[in-house]
């Protein structure tokens, strides 16, 4: 079992003169729900190399047992350092693909044509996608083999627009990503803010928050298990 990992490689949170990127806790609850299971994990992104860790989800609020395990964990962090360019990454070599959150994805993987057509692949291989908090947002530009909109008629979820306002970030960033997967005619729902949910439809398992990583992941993996 094989699993690719998409992370961004974005590192400016708008004209706020703030870092951000990927969220650590949506990194390592998942890679540890992959490599506790035997699975082979890659790391990819759109630069390749050591992409951008949010600052703020390195604080100690929000340290979980998976971000201090990750953290002390000197061959993930070596993994993460020398992540793959994701227009190196053909599908045919995973069984599924799983995109952290973080603010950093809005801006780059959204709008990457890699990431866009890589999606639509593994979709048309019949293979599952996972995406969770804002990673859904990186279904905007995603299209069914007839053109229309990915998330179209799909139960999705994502970081809501309450979870964006508690943050302060709902107009730096470039969309809402719960406004973005209805106005792509996603069939949108979440659960309370910052609490755990999941929604799965078909190939596509969405987690809103950081709190959903690891069921997310879990859900992934229960896919794959069912496959295999």
């Amino acid at each position: 079992m094989k699993v690719l990992i998409v992370l961004t490689s974005h590192d400016t949170l708008g004209n706020t003169g703030k870092q951000t990127g990927f969220w650590l806790e949506e990194l390592a609850a998942p890679y540890y729900v992959f490599k506790d299971a035997g699975a082979e994990i890659v790391l990819a992104s759109p630069q390749g190399g050591q992409p951008p860790l949010d600052p703020k989800s390195n604080e100690p609020a929000f340290q979980t047992d998976d971000t201090r395990r990750f953290t002390a964990d000197v061959q993930a962090k070596a993994q993460l350092a020398a992540t793959v360019r994701l227009d190196s990454v053909d599908q045919a070599d995973f069984d599924a693909v799983f995109y952290p959150g973080g603010h950093g994805p809005l801006w780059d993987l959204a709008e990457d044509m890699h990431s866009i057509s890589l999606i639509e692949a593994f979709l048309a291989a019949n293979k599952p996608i996972a995406l969770v908090c804002h990673a859904p947002g990186v279904l905007r530009h995603v299209k069914k083999p007839d053109g229309r909109p990915l998330v179209e008629g799909l139960q999705v979820t994502g970081f809501t627009n309450t979870e964006e306002a508690a943050v302060e970030l709902t107009n730096v960033v470039p969309f809402l990503v719960e406004d973005e997967l209805k106005a792509k005619g996603g069939n949108f729902s979440c659960g309370d803010d910052w609490s755990s949910y999941v929604v799965e439809d078909g190939l596509l398992i969405t987690g809103q928050n950081p709190a959903s990583s690891a069921p997310v992941a879990r859900l992934l993996l229960n896919h794959l298990n069912m496959v295999n």
